[in-house]
């Protein structure tokens, strides 16, 4: 339990995507010029944290491992489709947030405009999912911890 959090703590504080690794800048300062529509962009971030990470962690897990894929053929034994399988989860659940968004404030949605679909392509995001890949978190609620805690941080 003091691993979680001293993995929550640090992703808010000390490993920062915005501050510490300068990851997610260009629309973190976009959207900065207001108050609610930052609000809503980094709540909208971190939703898109929350799910993601934890989803592609066990996509790395189950799928991607190395010799995950060996049973289809020996071929795929060394193919790294982490990229690829990362940004298309990453892209599913930001569609699915923007049409939330769309449907149930349609004003924050057209303040910030081109800014939402843009998490899609947020370094922030991916960063955080390339970043529990390299460091090897032992299980899932490692995962949640980094991913909500790296969310809070960008929303800060």
């Amino acid at each position: 339990m003091q691993e979680i959090i001293n993995i929550f703590v640090k992703s808010i504080f000390i490993d920062n995507m915005v501050f510490a690794f300068f990851l997610g800048m260009c629309s973190y300062l976009a959207v900065s010029k207001t108050v609610k529509t930052s609000m809503g962009l980094g709540i909208a971030v971190c939703f898109v944290l929350l799910i993601t990470v934890p989803v592609n962690y066990l996509i790395n897990e189950f799928i991607l491992k190395e010799g995950a894929l060996v049973w289809l053929s020996p071929s795929f034994a060394e193919v790294d489709l982490s990229f690829i399988l990362f940004i298309a989860v990453i892209a599913a659940i930001v569609q699915l947030v923007e049409m939330f968004i769309e449907k149930f404030s349609p004003s924050l949605y057209s303040q910030l405009g081109i800014f939402l679909p843009l998490i899609a392509v947020n370094c922030a995001i991916m960063g955080a999912s390339l970043f529990m890949q390299q460091r090897e978190y032992a299980n899932i609620g490692e995962v949640i911890s980094f991913s909500l805690g790296s969310g809070i941080g960008w929303l800060l």
